[in-house]
């Protein structure tokens, strides 16, 4: 259903307000780039500070600019369940063409309570579902028999991005939920790993600044030109690392702020801007992508 390389977008802040012109241009420059589909309202464009009207608002932009070009799979989890449906049913509503839903987090449920929470919301809404596993920031782990049975038991859920980084996973992962389930990594640096062992592409943080080598790595991998991947991976190995050389997204803001000068670096408290040694290494790696 999804492949290839998908941005997980940041959101881009002027004097605490969304842009909604940079927002707009930027949707339009990551489909003319060759991005695949688009994340909005994920961890890289700061969900968690953004109130209801504002997330279900930078969904209905991105929907609205892309103009069905590319699929829109909107960011609409949360640790309260009745609050990740609500999402659904707008992003749903504003015409999102499936949702990427989170583990809930801080409340840390069981193996049954991720199994509830996803039927709840299958059952619900028939609008796609994509799981996202991330348990460095959630705690809570998707366990495969868990996903094995929400993938049995309800058709709408029809993939995952899998932030893991255990590329035992995806193979793990397609034994239990079978070959039509679509795996997408939730890891720069991992993704062509991933998609060796048989993923479909990447939602990226990386790809935010530099769609077209994101994507060009994307169709080599799906194309089986590994050694194409692989010149493309090392090529762009030091921004994926560059760009969690502090709290996320600050890095990547930073590195919009240096390709795109009309993209507001602002961040969201409990964010900062990143340090100065971040900042170095981002520049490093810029430089070293050929995109400064």
């Amino acid at each position: 259903m999804f492949s290839g390389s998908i941005p997980a977008l940041v959101t881009p802040f002027r004097d605490g307000a969304i842009d909604e012109p940079a927002f707009r241009a930027f949707v339009d420059w990551q489909i003319e780039q060759g991005s695949a589909a688009l994340v909005p309202c994920g961890t890289t464009g700061e969900s968690a500070t953004m109130t209801v009207e504002e997330h279900n608002r930078v969904v209905a932009i991105c929907v609205d600019q892309a103009a069905g070009r590319v699929p829109v799979i909107a960011g609409c989890g949360s640790n309260d369940t009745r609050i990740a449906l609500d999402h659904m049913y707008a992003a749903q509503g504003a015409g999102a063409d499936a949702a990427l839903v989170v583990a809930p987090y801080y409340n840390k449920p069981n193996q049954d309570g991720l199994f509830q929470h996803f039927a709840y919301l299958a059952e619900r809404c028939d609008l796609p579902i994509v799981l996202y596993n991330v348990p460095s920031r959630t705690i809570t782990d998707i366990g495969v028999p868990v996903l094995h049975r929400l993938r049995q038991d309800y058709q709408s859920i029809v993939g995952i991005k899998d932030a893991t980084g255990n590329l035992g996973r995806v193979t793990a992962q397609r034994l239990a939920c079978g070959p039509d389930f679509c795996q997408l990594s939730g890891n720069d640096e991992t993704a062509l790993g991933f998609n060796a062992m048989g993923g479909r592409g990447c939602i990226s943080v990386t790809a935010n600044v530099a769609p077209r080598l994101c994507a060009d790595f994307q169709a080599a991998c799906l194309g089986g030109d590994w050694d194409g991947a692989l010149a493309l991976q090392d090529r762009l190995y030091p921004l994926h690392d560059a760009l969690f050389s502090d709290s996320s997204p600050g890095p990547i803001k930073y590195a919009l702020s240096r390709v795109r000068p009309d993209m507001p670096g602002q961040v969201r408290l409990p964010i900062t801007w990143p340090s100065e040694s971040s900042r170095a290494a981002v520049d490093r790696a810029l430089e070293i992508a050929g995109l400064v």
